[in-house]
């Protein structure tokens, strides 16, 4: 590879410059998978808990192991953004993430200007960037490059900004100097986020089953609400944040995002229940270009809506 940069500096100038991005948090970790993490996947995909997200089974091979994704990949970058601005609250309510720009455009537009800069630096570079798409376990690589542990309610924790964390991914084909990973479980005895879901989707501490959650039934279910959680969204009708929002961790760190992309559209926060309820699909259209909000589609967020009533 051509750099005439040591190891240690190299690494070193991609953490800095992923920091003057507006990454909160960087990380490096070896491009090694891990039989516990692929264990761990194989039981929740066998156990259905993926719901119908078919994709996830679709690539499982490559999301147990990098190296089917990504021969020869060395090393992982694991990058993470503070999105939070706030907890949702009135009787119809979206995940705090979505109410600013989708993130995957907002980070991966920051990931092509990370890669760009790697290789100038490694002119024969190969790098493949990720925003949530990818068949990766974000988290997993997440915790192994140090960034934070893994919750109860399966969200990745950070000692600084909570839960509230965006991911994302470079994959490199050159060795960096690997951080240490977050060994540590602060969870601890705590299990609020287990005692406060309303559709007890955190089945046991680290296990959540994606059919009873109220975040996957908002978002990625097509189709009729289950009879059964139709009474049971509390409100939420685009995800949910319920056991983020009753995390100590989050009480103790969250922070207002710095990142202006994520900030709250006024647009979408100050609309009227009578809005919401009479939502056509121009209005929607135009409400919601340029945002995560729209994965949803029309007829999920319309049927959310009325399972509120």
């Amino acid at each position: 590879m051509a750099t005439t940069l040591e190891t240690k500096e190299l690494t070193a100038k991609i953490r800095s410059y992923a920091l003057d991005l507006g990454f909160q948090k960087v990380g490096f970790t070896s491009a090694k998978s891990s039989q516990e993490d692929a264990s761990h996947l194989e039981e929740w995909l066998d156990l259905g808990y993926h719901a119908t997200m078919k994709w996830m089974l679709k690539r499982r091979e490559e999301r147990a192991d990098i190296q089917k994704y990504f021969p020869g990949s060395k090393t992982v970058v694991s990058l993470a953004m503070n999105y939070y601005h706030g907890n949702s609250s009135g009787n119809l309510k979206i995940s705090n993430y979505a109410w600013g720009d989708d993130y995957h455009s907002v980070l991966k537009g920051k990931l092509i200007k990370l890669k760009k800069y790697i290789q100038e630096l490694c002119k024969d570079a190969k790098i493949l960037s990720s925003v949530d798409t990818s068949p990766l376990m974000e988290k997993a690589w997440a915790k192994r490059a140090g960034l934070g542990w893994i919750g109860k309610h399966t969200n990745l924790i950070s000692r600084d900004f909570g839960s509230w964390l965006f991911l994302g991914e470079l994959i490199l084909d050159c060795e960096l100097t690997p951080d240490k990973p977050f060994e540590d479980d602060l969870c601890g005895s705590c299990t609020a986020c287990i005692d406060a879901c309303p559709t007890n989707a955190i089945v046991e501490d680290y296990l959540l089953d994606a059919n009873k959650c109220i975040s996957y039934l908002t978002i990625e279910h097509r189709g009729d609400i289950p009879e059964e959680y139709e009474t049971e969204l509390n409100g939420w009708i685009y995800g949910c944040d319920i056991c983020q929002n009753v995390c100590p961790w989050n009480e103790k760190f969250s922070k207002k995002s710095e990142e202006k992309s994520f900030s709250p559209k006024e647009k979408i926060m100050e609309q009227s229940e009578k809005f919401w309820f009479k939502l056509d699909k121009d209005e929607y259209n135009n409400l919601f270009k340029g945002s995560a909000i729209k994965r949803t589609k029309f007829a999920g967020l319309t049927r959310n809506i009325a399972c509120s009533k």
